[in-house]
């Protein structure tokens, strides 16, 4: 029954998160994207050889693009996550430079099956809202949840949103994997081990 209820007030914070940041506009949400893509560079450190996973903006998610062209232009090796199926971890692809990019559902671009892949050092993280525990709510599917608990190793895990994203309080549940930072157009903030 509690976990019911956890589901139940997820779902009404997905709402209230959705509305909040649908109701930014498009002029705000370029700049923002700048913002972050500036405080994220002077504030995360990474190293030369890590692996960064970032994202392919889908509706209203804040756009990571500025990074991620940064990142690459300066041959830091970028991954992109696609969908392999309702059950399934993400697929990690590394992403070249002057390399297509493919439709793979859910209205985001990858780069091809025959891509190779990688384990992120790094992930770059969508979500529809955080609190100030570093709790991350996404959109319900589970993909980040169940490729986390995958992976050999656990990555630096950073929420890329705006800052109208930010909810009181996040029921976390056993599977939920808190973010270790959250970057916005006012700054990044550390939770826990990475504070």
């Amino acid at each position: 029954m509690a976990e019911r209820a956890v589901e139940e007030a997820k779902a009404a914070l997905r709402r209230e998160a959705h509305a909040a940041r649908a109701a930014l506009a498009s002029e705000d949400r370029a700049e923002a994207a700048k913002a972050v893509a500036g405080h994220f560079f002077e504030a995360v450190a990474y190293g030369p050889d890590d692996v960064i996973a970032g994202y392919w903006r889908i509706r209203d998610e804040l756009d990571c693009q500025p990074i991620l062209v940064r990142l690459m232009d300066s041959g830091q090796k970028v991954v992109l996550p696609v969908v392999q199926g309702d059950e399934q971890p993400l697929d990690m692809r590394i992403w070249e430079a002057d390399t297509p990019l493919y439709e793979a559902g859910f209205g985001t671009l990858a780069p091809s099956d025959l891509a190779p892949r990688a384990v992120p050092d790094l992930v770059l993280m969508p979500l529809l809202g955080f609190d100030s525990e570093g709790t991350r709510l996404g959109y319900g599917g589970g993909y980040y949840d169940r490729t986390l608990s995958v992976l050999p190793k656990r990555p630096l895990l950073i929420g890329l949103a705006f800052a109208a994203q930010e909810l009181p309080h996040i029921p976390r549940e056993p599977h939920d994997i808190p973010l270790d930072m959250v970057v916005t157009e006012n700054g990044m903030r550390a939770f826990g081990t990475a504070a």
